[in-house]
Formats: structure tokens, sequence, C-alpha cells
């Protein structure tokens, strides 16, 4: 279980936390629905186990921020939410298998699933009068909201458009780095990447031309063109590894754009 699960919360992946390229080389499976297979099938329990321990990387940040934001659950308590969710639900009772790639994303899924769990668990201590440790939430609101196909809270979508976000922005930066073009990070980097994530002034290119030795500002702002393309393409390869198709993938941009430009909560 430990492989799967570490209790200690990981750096949060949400767009207001940091550079996401500190984060270190975590990557995005190539074929995602296909790992979703290997990690439900029986078949081959080392490979299963390997899928699923990647899933499990992948998408536990989104749902820790969804327990502890709109469900309103303490840290320690979210955890103890986790643990016995993938204890229970995901291991025990193999409930990937029941993913279907024909009835919806696979993150909510996973959403509802742990909507549920944790309705089911709330109503089980109830019962037995025993109060759980950390704040809970309103039980009936949420029995609705996962009885429905309902959109994921503002936590739950920040905190995964972070980690597509800081998956791109790893293989970019790799790409420049081993293409000896380590200058249009750096610009891309200062004038795109931390004015979104932390508010920073974007530098002139005339600053950003001194620092990288090129010719002049023109060339900066060239380098810069060149950066966005680069992240463009990037951006898009990350996205069509999860999506179903290519009209998922333009949906999931256009998805993903959007929650990038709202507010932090």
């Amino acid at each position: 279980m430990n492989e799967l699960l570490d209790p200690r919360p990981q750096a949060s992946a949400s767009m207001s936390e940091g550079s996401p390229h500190n984060r270190g080389p975590q990557r995005f499976p190539t074929t995602h629905w296909s790992l979703v297979g290997r990690a439900a099938g029986r078949a081959d329990v080392g490979a299963g186990k390997v899928a699923l321990a990647e899933l499990v990387r992948i998408y536990l940040p989104a749902l820790r921020a969804h327990l502890i934001g709109p469900m309103g659950i303490d840290r320690d308590r979210a955890e103890d939410l986790l643990q016995g969710f993938l204890a229970d639900k995901v291991l025990e009772q193999n409930m990937i298998a029941a993913a279907d790639p024909g009835r919806g994303k696979f993150r909510t899924f996973l959403l509802t699933a742990l909507e549920r769990f944790v309705i089911d668990a709330h109503r089980r201590e109830s019962a037995a009068k025993r109060a759980p440790r950390g704040k809970m939430l309103d039980v009936e609101e949420f029995a609705h909201r996962a009885a429905t196909h309902h959109n994921p809270s503002h936590a739950f979508d920040r905190a995964w458009a972070g980690e597509v976000l800081n998956e791109v922005t790893r293989r970019m930066r790799a790409e420049c780095q081993q293409s000896d073009r380590a200058h249009l990070w750096g610009i891309f980097e200062a004038r795109m990447l931390l004015p979104i994530i932390d508010g920073a002034e974007p530098p002139s290119h005339e600053s950003l031309a001194a620092r990288h030795s090129l010719p002049s500002a023109a060339h900066s702002a060239n380098a810069l063109t060149s950066a966005k393309r680069l992240f463009t393409r990037t951006f898009r390869a990350v996205v069509a590894e999860y999506a179903r198709d290519e009209a998922e993938v333009d949906g999931e941009i256009r998805e993903l754009w959007e929650i990038f430009s709202r507010p932090a909560a």
C-alpha cells in the first residue's frame, strides 16, 4: 500500500505554488487508457501494480485537493480516506476494471467513486456514533452530487491542470536543453511561465537578450515565438496521451485553458 500512496502530502501542482519544472522527472503514460487497462488486469500482477502506482501518482493530487477544498475535510482525515479508498475500492474491489472510456473522463470516474466512498464512510461512522477525526462534510449535498454526473470542483480541476502543466514544461525544458536551445526555455519561462505562476513582471527583451548572449532584443522576441510554438506542440502531445481522440484533445485543451484563466481560490 505504501508504494501507492505516500501519506505525506506532495508539493501541490497548483498554478499558484511554485515553478512546475522543479518537481522532478515524473512522466505521463504514453497510452493512458492502455495504462488503465493494465492497472485493472489480473493476468500480469507485476505489470498491473506498476500501472496502478502510475495512475495513483497522476491523479492523487487532484483527488486530495478535492477532499481538502470543497469537501472541507482536514488534511489528516483526507489522507486516511484516500488510504481507505485505495485499499478498499481500488485494490480489493478492483474498481478500475469498471472504467469505460465511452462513458467519460477517467478522472471524473475516479472523483465520483471517491465521493461515494467518503459519503459511505461518513454514514457508517455516524451510525456507529463515532465522531470522525477532523471536519467532514454536508453529506446530503455531496450524496446528491455523487448520484449524478457532475462537474469536478475548481480545486480538483486546478490540481489536475497543474499536473498537465508540470508535464508539459518538464518535456519542453528537456527538449530545449537537449537541442542546445536552452535560451528558448529561459526566455519562455521569464516572459510567459513565471508571470502566470508567480505573477512576476515579465522582463524586457533587451534584458533577456543580454542574459542569454543574444545579439538584440529582436532575437529574444523571435526566440519567444519559437518557444510558444514548442509549448503548443508539447501541450497537445501530452493531452493526446490521455484523450480518446482528436476531438477530445481539442476540447480538453480548451477546458484546461479555461481552468488556467480562472483566479485561484
